[in-house]
């Protein structure tokens, strides 16, 4: 069964379309092996919350664990937010000159 998901992190809109919804309430991640923030690549965290937001959608979650996972996901949420405004901090775009050449660099500006 094929499930369209949609997230937003930051201003970006994060929307993919899932083939293998084989999630259940038995694979809510426990703290003990629940990834560091730290560790965690903006991809890996994406895929996490991507997950998270799956189980919450299926309904099958006890509402302990439920709450858990909206925790996670929260923190999820503001670890990729992070990484995608230090992500653009390092864009930088070019700036043409009126004829159209190269002329430099300026910070990337969001617009």
């Amino acid at each position: 069964m094929s499930k369209r998901v949609a997230l937003t992190v930051g201003n970006t809109a994060v929307d993919w379309l899932d083939q293998s919804l084989s999630c259940s309430h038995n694979s809510v991640m426990s703290d003990a092996v629940t990834p560091d923030l730290s560790t965690l690549t903006f991809e890996a965290a994406l895929e996490e919350l991507g997950h998270i937001v799956r189980q919450l959608e299926e309904g099958a979650v006890p509402l302990d664990a439920a709450i858990s996972l909206y925790e996670r996901a929260t923190l999820l949420k503001g670890h990729c937010d992070a990484r995608l405004r230090d992500a653009e901090a390092r864009i930088e775009r070019i700036k043409l000159s009126a004829d159209g050449k190269a002329q430099g660099v300026a910070p990337f500006d969001g617009s």
